[in-house]
C-alpha cells in the first residue's frame, strides 16, 4: 500500500518532483493508470503524453480520481492533490514499479529488442521456459509479445508490443502473484525511447539484429536515435546476449559492456554458441549447435532459414537460465508461432502461399532470401503486402523496390492507413515498385487483393507462390481514427486457398460430366 504523499515522497527522492498542488493526503492510493476510461475511485491519474488532453483528466475526475501525476497544472484538477514533475515518463515509470510493488528476478523477465524476430524468439523461449518447468512440475511461463499475452492466469490478445509502464507493472505483478518464475517479454524502441520499461531489471537482455526502421517525426528521428533506444536495452540487462552475424556487431558488443555478462550467438567462428551444418527439410530446418557446456541437433518446427537465429538467441537465453538441453530441442521442434512463417498449398500442388509478419527492409530481405533457397520448385513469385500510415515511412521506398526486384507481380493494398488516405500511400509504393520493372497493381481490400494474387498464379499456370506479408495475426486495422476488426492473414490465405481447392473440383466435376 502506498498514499498519495508517500508517492510524492519517492517521486522527490529521485528528483522528479518539481511541487505539490493541493494537500499532500495521506489517504491511500487505490489505483494507478494513465488511461482515463480506467480511473475509479482513489484512482491516481497519469497525465502522460505530447497529445495528452485536459478532458482526459475531467474524465478521471468524474470516474472517482482523487490525485494526478502531471508536468503541468490542469484546471480540471484543482480540486485534486498534484504531483508536479520534472518528466512525466520517467515518473510513470517510477510510480508504477512503486504502486505495484516491483522486485528485480521475481519474476526472472527477459528482454528481447531488434528489428526484426522479437515474436518468435519470444515464443521459442516461452516454449522452452515451459518445457523445463513441466518437467519440475511447476507452472507455465509468462509471455508479453505483439501478438498475445499470458499472466499465469489467462491468454490476451495484445493491444501493442510493449505496453505503457502502469499496464506493465500491473501485468507483472500479476505474473508474481500467480506463482511465475519467469516472463520473456518483447521490448520495442518506442518503449526504451520513452521510459516504459525503465524501472524493470532483465536477467537477460537479447539484441537480435539492426537495420533502419520506425524512421518517422512520430517515432524515430533518424537510425542514430532508434539504433541508440535499442542500445539502451543493456544498461538495465544482467547478461547480454548478443548476435554476432548482425549488422553493427561491434558497437552492439560495445554497449553491452554496461551489462554484467556477455554471451554471444550465432555462425560466427569466435561466437559462444555457434551453429553450423544447416538442412532443409520438408518441415522445418535442422542445425548443430556447439558451445562450452554442449554439442547437439536441434530441428525447427518453422520454415525460413532466418528463424535459426531467433531459435539461436533462444537457445543463448536457455543457456544463461541453465535450461537442459533436452528441453531446448523438446520446444523448437514443436513450437510455430502464429502469423510467422505460416504455410499453405492447394490441393493440386499449384499454388504455395506464406503469411508473415515481415513488414520491414531486414524482414523482407530476409524472407525473400528463404523463399529462393527453400522453395525453388515455385517458378513464380506474387507479393500482396501494404505500408503504414503517419509511422515508418522509409518502408515504403525500401519495401517496393525489394518486393519489385525478386517478385514476377506485387499487389499494394491496406495495412494500417491510420489518418492517411490509402489509395495515396499505395501509389507512392506503386511507384517505386514500377522503378524494378516489375507488374504492380493497387487494390484497398487487402482479401480482394488476395483473390487477385490468386487469379494471376491459375493464369500463369506454373508453380506459384503468393507471399502475402506484413499483419500476420494482427485482428485490427488502423483505419482514420479508430482500429476496426478485420480478418487476420492466416484466415485470408486459408479461405482463399480453399475456394481455389472447391473450384478446382467443381471444374474437374463438370468435365466428367
Amino acid at each position: 500500500m502506498i498514499t498519495v504523499e508517500g508517492m510524492a515522497a519517492v517521486l522527490g527522492e529521485r528528483g522528479l518532483l518539481k511541487r505539490i498542488e493541493g494537500e499532500a493526503k495521506s489517504e491511500k492510493v487505490e489505483w494507478l493508470t494513465c488511461d482515463s476510461r480506467k480511473a475509479a475511485e482513489g484512482t491516481m491519474f497519469i497525465c502522460k503524453g505530447a497529445t495528452f488532453r485536459e478532458e482526459y483528466l475531467q474524465e478521471a475526475v468524474r470516474r472517482g480520481a482523487s490525485s494526478y501525476i502531471s508536468e503541468f497544472s490542469y484546471e480540471a484538477g484543482h480540486a485534486l492533490t498534484g504531483l508536479i514533475v520534472t518528466d512525466i515518463r520517467k515518473a510513470m515509470a517510477a510510480a508504477s514499479a512503486v504502486y505495484f510493488g516491483y522486485e528485480p528476478g521475481i519474476p526472472c523477465v527477459t528482454g528481447i529488442t531488434g528489428t526484426k524476430g522479437k515474436t518468435t524468439t519470444a515464443w521459442y523461449l516461452k516454449a522452452m521456459l515451459d518445457e523445463w518447468m513441466a518437467e519440475q512440475g511447476g507452472k507455465a511461463t509468462g509471455l508479453l509479445s505483439t501478438i498475445q499475452n499470458y499472466d499465469g492466469e489467462k491468454w490476451e490478445d495484445a493491444v501493442m508490443t510493449t505496453p505503457e509502464a502502469p499496464a506493465l507493472h500491473e501485468f507483472l505483478a500479476k505474473a508474481r502473484d500467480n506463482g511465475l518464475s519467469h516472463v520473456t517479454m518483447e521490448v520495442s524502441s518506442q518503449a526504451l525511447k520513452y521510459k516504459r520499461v525503465r524501472e524493470l531489471r532483465f536477467q537477460v537482455g537479447i539484441f537480435l539484429n539492426i537495420s533502419e526502421d520506425h524512421i518517422s517525426p512520430v517515432e524515430h528521428e533518424d537510425f542514430e536515435d532508434y539504433f541508440s533506444s535499442k542500445l539502451s536495452l543493456f544498461r538495465q540487462s544482467e547478461t547480454a546476449c548478443i548476435n554476432m552475424d548482425s549488422d553493427h556487431r561491434q558497437r552492439i558488443l560495445k554497449a553491452a559492456r554496461k551489462s554484467g555478462r556477455i554471451v554471444t550467438f550465432g555462425r560466427h567462428p569466435k561466437a559462444d554458441l555457434r551453429y553450423s551444418d544447416v538442412r532443409m527439410l520438408e518441415e522445418g530446418i535442422s542445425f548443430r549447435v556447439k558451445c562450452d557446456r554442449f554439442s547437439g541437433w536441434f530441428q525447427l518446427a518453422m520454415k525460413g532459414r532466418f528463424n535459426i537465429e531467433n531459435a539461436m538467441a533462444a537457445i543463448a537465453a536457455g543457456y544463461v537460465y541453465g535450461i537442459p538441453l533436452h528441453c531446448m530441442q523438446r520446444a523448437l521442434a514443436r513450437t510455430r508461432v502464429p502469423g510467422r512463417m505460416e504455410t499453405f498449398r492447394s490441393a493440386n500442388g499449384k499454388i504455395f502461399g506464406i503469411v508473415d509478419f515481415a513488414h520491414n527492409r531486414l524482414s523482407f530481405e530476409k524472407l525473400f532470401d528463404a523463399v529462393f533457397q527453400e522453395y525453388g520448385s515455385c517458378k513464380r513469385i506474387v507479393t500482396v503486402f501494404g505500408c503504414p500510415g503517419g509511422k515508418a515511412l522509409n518502408r515504403r521506398r525500401e519495401l517496393g523496390l525489394i518486393a519489385g526486384m525478386f517478385s514476377d507481380h506485387v499487389l499494394i493494398t491496406s495495412d494500417d492507413p491510420g489518418p492517411e488516405c490509402q489509395g495515396e500511400i499505395a501509389q507512392q509504393v506503386r511507384g517505386y515498385v514500377e522503378m524494378t520493372g516489375c507488374p504492380c497493381d493497387c487494390i484497398e481490400e487487402r482479401g480482394e487483393a488476395l483473390q487477385e494474387a490468386i487469379r494471376i498464379a491459375e493464369e500463369n499456370k506454373e508453380k506459384t507462390m503468393i507471399l502475402l506479408l506484413g499483419r500476420g495475426s494482427e485482428k485490427y486495422q488502423k483505419i482514420g481514427g479508430a482500429s476496426l476488426a478485420y480478418p487476420t492473414d492466416s484466415v485470408l490465405m486459408q479461405n482463399a486457398v480453399e475456394a481455389y481447392d472447391v473450384a478446382g473440383k467443381t471444374a474437374k466435376a463438370a468435365v466428367a460430366v
